[in-house]
């Protein structure tokens, strides 16, 4: 056996004793191109802020970015220790 999906329209006559507001009829914008345009240019001004909702995103890829940093930095650190300390090993091999 299949399972078919239907679809029941139906109009509401009367809820509770009252009858329903009529939901407007949306018709077609002629100009509807120059509105989603309009929407475009908004975008701009939300990008550049910050939403308040997001700052446990922010903080939590903040404080990723900081170990990243700080770990390559102690990387650095050590490699140009070993090469001075190999340099100055070199060095007193030579003399």
């Amino acid at each position: 056996m299949t399972q078919q999906t239907t679809e029941i329209e139906v109009e509401v006559l009367e809820i509770d004793g009252m009858t329903p507001v009529a939901a407007p009829q949306r018709t077609p914008d002629p100009t509807g191109a120059r509105r989603d345009w309009q929407d475009w240019r908004h975008w701009q001004t939300r990008v550049k802020r910050l939403d308040s909702r997001w700052w446990p995103l922010w903080l939590f890829l903040g404080l990723i970015l900081v170990v990243l940093f700080l770990t390559v930095g102690l990387v650095v650190g050590v490699v140009f220790l070993i090469m001075r300390l190999l340099m100055n090993a070199f060095r007193a091999l030579t003399r």
